[in-house]
Order: structure tokens, then sequence, then C-alpha cells
């Protein structure tokens, strides 16, 4: 097993997980708070807008089942990253679009394929999702870890989250945790 380590921040934490906690070759999915200025942030904190972080999943995954490229296909699919500081009516900078890396390898399969996105026209807006080495990453409180596992019929996981699942699991079903 060949375990690597990511940070993706694709708007709302909760989403982000929930998808990428069914993909074959994940390790671990742990939510959390990634790239900001202050220490051991909470989630009240950080949704004042004033502590730079950004809400992230940790991924740990194997490259042996699971290359990176694939991992951020399943990300791009799965949130916009044309719109800044917001996913859907998520608005604020701690819902931006985020690639954070651990390696100078992660950082050229991203920057690619981001600029093959580009080349193709994969969106009609400008892809807008930042693209940096992780410097601080801080675990999101318990209650927000395997959120959308633990509340399913809740009213965002219901309705937001609960259809991000399904687009992932009808575009991406090759890669469907058995």
């Amino acid at each position: 097993m060949a375990v690597q380590t990511i940070y993706l921040g694709g708007g709302c934490f909760w989403c982000t997980e929930a998808v990428f906690d069914r993909v074959r070759g994940i390790v671990d999915v742990e939510s959390g708070y990634a790239n900001g200025h202050l220490d051991h942030p909470s989630y009240e904190a950080i949704c004042t807008g004033q502590t730079g972080h950004a809400e992230v999943v940790k991924l740990e995954y194997d490259s042996d089942v699971i290359g990176l490229r694939d991992l951020l296909l399943i990300f791009f699919a799965t949130h916009d990253p044309t719109t800044l500081n917001r996913q859907g009516n998520d608005v604020g900078t701690q819902y931006r679009s985020a690639v954070f890396t651990t390696n100078a390898e992660q950082a050229k399969v991203a920057a690619e394929l981001m600029q093959e996105m580009r080349d193709d026209g994969a969106y009609d807006s400008p892809i807008v999702t930042e693209l940096e080495p992780i410097k601080a990453y801080w675990p999101a409180e318990a209650y927000h870890q395997d959120y959308f596992l633990q509340h399913p019929n809740q009213g965002y996981c219901a309705f937001v989250v609960g259809p991000k699942v399904q687009k992932f699991q009808n575009a991406f079903a090759r890669w469907l945790k058995n």
C-alpha cells in the first residue's frame, strides 16, 4: 500500500467528505480547516471569514489503487471550481475551491489537469481553484466528522449533500467502494 495525503476544499466539507468516503482507494477522510493564520480554529471562528482557513477534507489514499489524477477528476466534477469563495448558497472564503498539496508531484499533476481543463473549455467560466502547498491543517470538531453518514435526513444533507453523492455515484461508478 502506497498511502499519500492531499487536502481538498470543495465548499462545505460535509459534501466533500461524503463523496470521498465512497471512493475506492481512499484510506481515510477527515474534515478540517487548512491554510489559515489561527491555530486550533473553531467552526465559529472560521465562519467569520477572518481566519483565512478553507473548509477541506484531508484525504489519505492508496495511490496503488487510485491515482491523484482520478481523485482530482472526481473532485472537480463534484463541486464548482469557477465560483470564488462560494458553493451554491454557502458563501465565504472558507468555502473556496482549493487543492493543498503535500509534495511537488501532486502540485504538478494538479496544475497540469487544471490547465487541460482550461484548454479544453471544460467550464464556461475561469477556474478559480487555489493550488498551493499545505501550510497548516487542523481537524474539525468531532460533530463534523462523518456528518452525512450520521445525519442523512437532516435538511442540508438531504437537499445538498445527497445530490452531490448521487452525482458522484452516477458519473464515477467504477470508483465506488464495494
